[in-house]
C-alpha cells in the first residue's frame, strides 16, 4: 500500500523524545482498520521533522504499525520515507494541493488563476521525484533491498492524487506485478481538466493508466477519469467493459464506494469522553433544535454559503430565531496556504456577523469551533436535528455517512448532490445545489419541520447505506477487480 500518510504520526516531547499517534485523515482511518488484518507494507512519506527523526532512526525507515522500530503488528509493517523537506513541501503543498486539488474541485478563480510558469516547472520535477520515491519502495519490497522476480502473490495499491505517476513508474520497475490506483477525489470533467499543461495533464493520465486497474469512488468521477483519457490522450475506451487501452497495456475501471465500520463507529461514539462533551452541549442547546456541520476548514466543504444559507433560514423564518442553533465545526487544514488561511478567516468573520445581528443573552445562533476534537464532532452527531453536508464538490463525504449512523434525534441529511456520497444517499437525503443558498436555506427548513415518522424511516436507511461498505469489504473489492484482471 502507498499513501501520503501513514498510519502513525510522530512528535517531540518536551524532553526531545519521539511519541507517537495514530496518523490523520479521512484515508488512515479508513485503511488503518484493515491493515493490521493483511501481510501488508504500508509506504508513506514522513511528514514532519519528528516523522523524518523517526524514519532515520529505524533501519530502512521499517517501522510497526504500532511505530515501533523494531516489529510489526499482525505481519503487516510501515515504510516511512525520508524524502527532502524541500522536495516534499514542493509536491504537496504546490502541486498536489495547490494545482491537482484544486483542478479535481473546480476551484481555481480562473480569470487570474492558475498560471503555469517556470517556477511550476520546477515543482512538478520534484512532484516526480517524490512520486519515484514511493515506487522504488515499493519496488524494492518488504526489506527494503531489490525484490526477487518472483512475485510470490505480491499486489500494489496506491492511493490518491498524490501518486498519479507512480503506478507507471513502479510498472516499469517492476513488469508483471498487479497494480492498482485509487482516487479519493472527484476527478475533473475533460474541460477543466485541460487547465493543466499539455503535457503535464497527459503525464498524470498516462500515469494512471501504467495501472491494472484504476478505482474511483463514484461512476460520475469514473466517467470523467476515462473521458479524459480518450479525448486528452487519444486512449481507446471499452466503455462497455469499462476498459481504458493505452500504449499497448489495458486498465480496466472500477467504481469502489467506501463506508463507514458502523459497529466500530458507534462503539466509540458511546464512550465517556463523547458523554462529556455531550452534556457540555445540552447545557448550551437547551431544548432548541440544533443544525450540525462537520468540516474541515477546507475550500471545497463550501462553510462559507453554508453559513450564509442558516442565516437565510432565520430572515425568511423569523420564528426559528430563538429556537434554533448550529453546531459549526470548522477543524484546521492546510494553514501552510494563503488561500486556506483566508478562507478560515472568512468563515470566523461570517460566524461572527450572525452571532451579532440575531444573538441575545441567552441565545447565539452559532457555535463554531476550530480546535480539532474528534469525540465533540460525535456528540454533534449524535444531537444533530438536522446535518448539513453541502461542498462544492467531494470525492465521498464520510460525515454524511457517519452522522446518520451516530444520531440519537434521527437527524435529516442535507446533503449537496455535487458531493459522491448523494450516489448512494440521494433518495434518503434532501438534495441541494452547493451553490444556491436560498435553496439550501429552504431545505434546512423543511428538516427542521419534518415529521418523525418520516425522519425516522429516512435515518434509518441512510445509517444502512452508510455501513454498507465498510473499509475492509471496500479493500477487498479492489484486490478483487484487481486480481480479475491482473
Amino acid at each position: 500500500m502507498a499513501a501520503n500518510r501513514g498510519p502513525v504520526s510522530f512528535r517531540r516531547d518536551d524532553d526531545g523524545r519521539l511519541s507517537v499517534s495514530r496518523g490523520g485523515g479521512g484515508l488512515v482511518s479508513g485503511l488503518s482498520s484493515v491493515a493490521s488484518h493483511q501481510d501488508l507494507l504500508w509506504v508513506c512519506a514522513a511528514l514532519s521533522d519528528a516523522d523524518r527523526a523517526a524514519a532515520r532512526a529505524a533501519p530502512g525507515g521499517m517501522l510497526g504499525l504500532d511505530g515501533s522500530p523494531d516489529g510489526s503488528l499482525g505481519g503487516s509493517a510501515v515504510r516511512m520515507l525520508d524524502i527532502p523537506a524541500a522536495t516534499f513541501s514542493r509536491a504537496y503543498n504546490t502541486v498536489a494541493n495547490s494545482v491537482l486539488w484544486f483542478v479535481h474541485h473546480m476551484l481555481y478563480d480562473t480569470p487570474n488563476q492558475p498560471q503555469f510558469g517556470m517556477a511550476f516547472r520546477r515543482d512538478w520535477e520534484a512532484y516526480r521525484e517524490y512520486n519515484m520515491a514511493f515506487a522504488q519502495a515499493l519496488a524494492a519490497g518488504p526489506d527494503g533491498a531489490a525484490a526477487p522476480d518472483d512475485l510470490g502473490g505480491a499486489r500494489a495499491v496506491i492511493q490518491d492524487y498524490h501518486l498519479t505517476l507512480a503506478p507507471r513508474m513502479l510498472a516499469e520497475l517492476r513488469p508483471g506485478l498487479p497494480i492498482a490506483h485509487f482516487s479519493h477525489t472527484p476527478w475533473a470533467p475533460v474541460d477543466y481538466f485541460r487547465l493543466l499543461p499539455d503535457q503535464v495533464a497527459a503525464e498524470v493520465l498516462d500515469g494512471i493508466l501504467g495501472a491494472d486497474h484504476a478505482g474511483f469512488l463514484s461512476q460520475r468521477w469514473a466517467d470523467a477519469f476515462v473521458g479524459c483519457c480518450e479525448h486528452v490522450l487519444g486512449a481507446e475506451v471499452d466503455a462497455g467493459r469499462r476498459q481504458v487501452s493505452y500504449r499497448g497495456h489495458v486498465t480496466s475501471v472500477g467504481v469502489h464506494p467506501l463506508g463507514v465500520d458502523a459497529p466500530e463507529l458507534v462503539s466509540r461514539g458511546a464512550e465517556h469522553d463523547v458523554e462529556t462533551r455531550m452534556t457540555a452541549l445540552r447545557e448550551v442547546i437547551g431544548e432548541r433544535k440544533l443544525i450540525v456541520r462537520v468540516d474541515r476548514t477546507e475550500l471545497s466543504k463550501n462553510i462559507v454559503r453554508g453559513l450564509a444559507a442558516y442565516r437565510e433560514l432565520l430572515i425568511a423564518h423569523p420564528e426559528w430565531q430563538g429556537k434554533v442553533m448550529m453546531l459549526a465545526l470548522a477543524y484546521p487544514s492546510r494553514h501552510d496556504l494563503p488561500e486556506y488561511r483566508e478562507y478560515a478567516a472568512s468563515v470566523q468573520r461570517l460566524a461572527s456577523a450572525i452571532n451579532d445581528e440575531f444573538g441575545g443573552p441567552d441565545w447565539n445562533p452559532i457555535l463554531l469551533s476550530a480546535n480539532d476534537d474528534y469525540p465533540r464532532s460525535l456528540a454533534g452527531y449524535r444531537l444533530a436535528d438536522v446535518l448539513l453536508v453541502n461542498p462544492i464538490r467531494d470525492g465521498m463525504n464520510l460525515v454524511a455517512k457517519e452522522g446518520p449512523i451516530l444520531s440519537d434525534r434521527s437527524s435529516v441529511l442535507v446533503l449537496s448532490r455535487e458531493a459522491g456520497a448523494a450516489d448512494e444517499l440521494g433518495e434518503d437525503a434532501l438534495l441541494v445545489n452547493p451553490f444556491d443558498v436560498s435553496a439550501t436555506a429552504a431545505a434546512l427548513h423543511d428538516a427542521l419541520m419534518m415529521s418523525d415518522e418520516e425522519r425516522i424511516r429516512r435515518c434509518r436507511s441512510l445509517a444502512a447505506a452508510g455501513g454498507a461498505v465498510p473499509p475492509a469489504a471496500w479493500l477487498a473489492s479492489q484486490l478483487a477487480a484487481l486480481d480479475a484482471v491482473a
